[in-house]
């Protein structure tokens, strides 16, 4: 009795906590007409900030009084001065009654972007975005005005996506920047970009980008349906809507793509495709996608078929040198002595004369210190992290050698192993690479070349059940699709690619001339 008592305080209590924590949310609360009400219910609502401005005047010689309310810094002043107080203390000599807010936007602002707003949550949520709320003694609702000061800054080359032919041009952290770069790139009349807004406490502008006469629309509604799902308190950016709105979070791969070039993002959506744009990013989300489409560079497109097919197959090499390198090397000195030519496994032997550790262990110290080292270099600056690359190199390559703690032939082993997971395009795709790099090396270690091929059974089945907002992860290759091997591991002519990947099930499966 005592137990349901108790369970029933704490449940009245819990209630009680969830209607106080509710109830500062809930503004939802419609505008009257009386001036200093509305005002008031204003200041009330964000009036205790600093950098929140309330400015009242008349309406010119009328008696009629007005207020503005913007965030400074975050608000243009010279376009609230010269198109919004000037207009309306100065421009108006006599008003016709009753005075309307047509009238107001008509014939006395100078500026572009009006919207109406009758709710209180909606004016503050767009002040605290940098427009102004205009308020009018006698108008209904509120008038909100574009006022946000632009701060971006210059349009400079992708570091993340180098290219030696392309284009110059990677996005912002401005919206309307990376909107506008993909319009500049390809004006299409088709290209839709729906408008969103992400987190429960701190709003953010998301825009949804297709091509309505290509993508898929069960493709376009399943985008649109997750990210209207997205329940957080702030996005800081858009690797928190993809870990949101993925298929499978358990997985190591990663199942949306994220890029700064727009080329690629529009290329991405004339295939049929649906990229993600958040406010505050670079970084664009495209989906779906597939192993292969990590594989690929945007330079692929741009130089003739036949050099692009072969650097495209030697990615797919590095892919399963980053892999199993490590791994085959440790299997074949643990287990599988025999396999390797005589002279090789003489010479092998000499080098790893005197190393105290099994390969496994040689591997391991020397994989952990790649992986500091890269770690370091990422996060100091740039000048020192170049030095502490070149200092860890002679280090690893020299000292550890000559200590006798590892074998001259793993430095070469860990070494090629790192620069072919630099040569992976996509530096999600890299990284989940070198994390199941360590699974591979750890079965290798265990059950040699078979511990090798059992855990290359194991990834394959958890890709080929893997899917991106319903695209299997193998696609072409698994379900397979003959059609679509044309830019798979090599990338044929372009005047044979007539027809959109198939896998993506777009709108308009055949490419304009």
């Amino acid at each position: 009795m005592k137990w349901w008592k108790s369970k029933f305080k704490r449940l009245n209590h819990n209630k009680q906590q969830g209607e106080d924590l509710k109830s500062p949310q809930s503004t939802s609360e419609q505008f009257t007409e009386d001036f200093t009400i509305d005002l008031e219910r204003l200041k009330k609502e964000i009036g205790h900030n600093w950098d929140v401005r309330f400015r009242e005047f008349q309406l010119g010689e009328t008696g009629i009084q007005a207020a503005i309310v913007y965030i400074e810094g975050l608000s243009d002043k010279d376009r609230i001065d010269k198109h919004i107080l000037s207009s309306l203390m100065t421009g108006i000599s006599e008003i016709k009654v009753p005075l309307s807010k047509e009238f107001i936007i008509n014939h006395i602002l100078t500026i572009s972007d009006v919207t109406e707003e009758n709710d209180v949550t909606g004016v503050v949520s767009k002040v605290l975005t940098g427009s102004t709320a205009l308020i009018v003694e006698g108008i209904p609702n509120m008038l909100v005005l574009g006022t946000t000061k632009e701060k971006s800054r210059n349009i400079e080359e992708p570091v993340s996506e180098a290219v030696v032919r392309g284009p110059r041009v990677g996005f912002t952290e401005t919206l309307s920047d990376n909107t506008a770069l993909l319009r500049q790139q390809g004006a299409n009349r088709n290209l839709s970009f729906l408008h969103f807004q992400v987190g429960q406490r701190a709003k953010k502008n998301l825009v949804v980008a297709y091509v309505h006469e290509v993508a898929n629309p069960e493709l376009v509604e399943e985008v649109i349906k997750r990210v209207k799902q997205i329940n957080i308190d702030i996005v800081s950016e858009s690797g928190y809507v993809e870990q949101l709105i993925e298929d499978n979070y358990l997985s190591p791969f990663p199942q949306l793509q994220n890029t700064e070039r727009p080329d690629r993002v529009l290329g991405a959506l004339m295939e049929g495709r649906v990229a993600i744009l958040l406010d505050g990013t670079p970084f664009v989300l495209l989906a779906p996608v597939t192993f292969s489409m990590l594989l690929q560079s945007p330079e692929d497109y741009y130089e003739r078929w036949l050099p692009s097919s072969l650097i495209r197959l030697l990615r797919f090499v590095a892919a399963f040198i980053s892999l199993f390198g490590p791994a085959i090397y440790i299997s074949f000195t643990s287990f599988h002595q025999g396999l390797i030519p005589t002279k090789l496994a003489l010479s092998m032997m000499g080098s790893r004369e005197g190393v105290p550790f099994p390969a496994i262990i040689e591997a391991l110290i020397m994989e952990v210190a790649i992986e500091i080292l890269r770690e370091a270099g990422l996060r100091l600056p740039k000048p020192i992290g170049q030095a502490m690359g070149i200092v860890g190199g002679l280090v690893i390559g020299e000292a550890a050698v000559r200590a006798g703690i590892v074998s001259p032939i793993m430095v070469i082993v860990v070494a090629i192993t790192a620069i072919s997971s630099f040569a992976i395009p996509q530096y999600s795709a890299g990284i989940s690479l070198r994390l199941l790099r360590y699974g591979a090396m750890f079965f290798a270690a265990v059950f040699g070349l078979y511990g090798v091929v059992l855990f290359f059974l194991f990834l394959c089945s958890h890709v080929v059940k893997l899917k991106s907002f319903g695209v299997p992860y193998t696609s072409p290759t698994v379900p397979y699709r003959a059609s679509d091997w044309k830019d798979f591991f090599v990338r044929m002519p372009l005047m044979m690619m007539k027809r959109r990947p198939n896998l993506l099930r777009p709108k308009d499966p055949i490419r304009k001339d």
